[in-house]
């Protein structure tokens, strides 16, 4: 029987539980690779690196090989969570199909963000971790159903024989799967945690800060894979597509709607709720178009709250199922549709393909609105994944104080000064300017159905077109 790791309860731990910081220091690995030479020369001026020539322009690349083979047979791609990241680095699976098109490329992602990467149609298979299952075994302390679970899902993965396992995460539970993976060659990005010590080499990150998806543009540069286009694709299923287009057109927004994202894990990353109540208040009265509320079922309380303060006395009875109406001297006829809780992932990002622009926070489905050349005003403050607008068409509302991007180390006990400092008016401002640039009626339109894969059978779940129909909106 494959043996995981010395220790099942430490490597059950490492995959489960959140570990470390990027502050924190690197814990001690208990089953050690060789260690891993590290690419750590400063990128080019552009702050990208494109293929070889610049890999070789490095003088700290001299003495390391070219790290994937021309006849690679078998890739992994390890990029666990979460949503917004794996969006992030959803290029890297056409840079790799149209550099090696006739390998066998996965993804390995966790339950919660598979869906993101689910229909990408240059991918043989999407293998998902079931964390939140794992998680549900540890905290019951059914030790033996989870060392079950984790034995054969590592056993299945070794039996895939992948020849080459990319870390494009970096910490170590995502190194601990790229281990596992038996590959022998395995390649991490700025591996941290101590998770370098399980690599043959290590990518440092590099990239522009300013610009969407560069540290993985400068990972797949690293790797001679090409980086012009490197566009994020994240297709979505024709029962996605059909299940979002009968929802649009039974609560009345097929002449158009934006999209409202107001919800993040992170609360230093959340605008101010009342703001958001007056912002989608605003958004039909000002364009006549409808809003529609996108979140999880973790974010149920935070929209009641939102929608509370949007509601005015006198709402329309006979709105339809879902949407609420405005009244009074500014009334509009354009619905506010609460979706949030009521889709699946993937229904979600169906709904952003079809908006006319979409107004958000720093969450998964905000930058999923670049992948469909949706307009997108995106509004950031302690952290900011990108300041560079990734296309014409989007608007990146920031403060510009300087301790902003604090990534949560508030210095401003906990006022979050650098959302605050976003008015209303801005958003609703930035929103219509947007519309008027890049939201044309008819300019959205379903994304294709991703294409069929080959079914590789057995061992861990392996993605396949389709989705559960969309919940009902109250």
């Amino acid at each position: 029987m494959f043996t995981i790791h010395p220790g099942a309860k430490g490597l059950c731990f490492a995959l489960v539980l959140p570990l470390g910081s990027p502050e924190a220091s690197d814990p001690v690995v208990a089953h050690r690779a060789w260690p891993a030479p590290r690419l750590a020369g400063p990128a080019p001026a552009t702050g990208l690196i494109n293929g070889p020539a610049d890999f070789a322009a490095n003088p700290a690349n001299h003495n390391l090989p070219f790290m994937i083979p021309h006849n690679v047979g078998k890739i992994l791609v390890v990029r666990l969570s979460a949503r917004g990241d794996v969006a992030f680095a959803s290029p890297l699976a056409g840079a790799l199909r149209r550099r090696f098109p006739r390998a066998h490329i996965a993804w390995v992602a966790e339950d919660a963000a598979a869906d993101v990467i689910r229909h990408n149609p240059h991918l043989d298979e999407v293998i998902v971790l079931e964390r939140a299952a794992w998680r549900r075994m540890l905290r019951g302390w059914r030790w033996g159903s989870l060392a079950g679970a984790v034995t054969g899902f590592f056993g299945a993965l070794r039996e895939r024989r992948f020849d080459v396992a990319i870390d494009a995460q970096g910490l170590l539970r995502s190194g601990l799967v790229t281990y596992l993976s038996g590959a022998p060659v395995k390649i991490g990005l700025g591996s941290r945690e101590g998770s370098g010590r399980l690599m043959t080499a290590v990518v440092e990150r590099g990239g522009d800060r300013r610009a969407i998806s560069s540290e993985y543009r400068y990972l797949a540069g690293v790797l001679g894979l090409g980086t012009d286009p490197f566009p994020m694709e994240i297709p979505r299923s024709r029962t996605e597509v059909d299940a979002v287009e009968r929802v649009i057109e039974e609560v009345g927004l097929a002449e158009g709607f934006v999209v409202a994202c107001p919800f993040t894990t992170r609360f230093y990353k959340h605008w101010l709720e009342e703001r958001w109540s007056s912002l989608v208040r605003a958004i039909p009265e000002r364009t006549g178009l409808g809003v529609v509320l996108l979140g999880g079922p973790a974010d149920r309380a935070a929209a009641d709250r939102i929608l509370g303060g949007a509601a005015r006395p006198g709402s329309d009875p006979e709105a339809p199922h879902g949407a609420s109406r405005f009244s009074g001297p500014e009334a509009t006829t354009a619905p506010l549709v609460d979706l949030v809780g009521r889709t699946t992932l993937g229904e979600a990002s169906a709904v952003v393909s079809r908006c006319r622009a979409l107004v958000g926070v720093d969450t998964g489905l905000s930058h999923m609105a670049h992948a469909y050349g949706r307009p997108a005003v995106l509004i950031f403050g302690s952290n900011t994944p990108y300041l560079d607008s990734p296309g014409p068409s989007a608007m990146i509302l920031h403060s510009g104080r300087a301790c902003s991007p604090c990534r949560g180390k508030l210095t401003c006990e906990g006022r979050i000064d650098c959302m605050t400092d976003i008015s209303v008016e801005q958003a609703l401002a930035a929103v219509v300017s947007c519309l008027e640039d890049g939201g044309a009626p008819g300019a959205a339109e379903p994304v294709r159905a991703a294409t069929a894969r080959r079914d590789t059978g057995g061992g861990p779940e392996t993605a396949a077109a389709g989705a559960h129909g969309m919940a009902t909106a109250r």
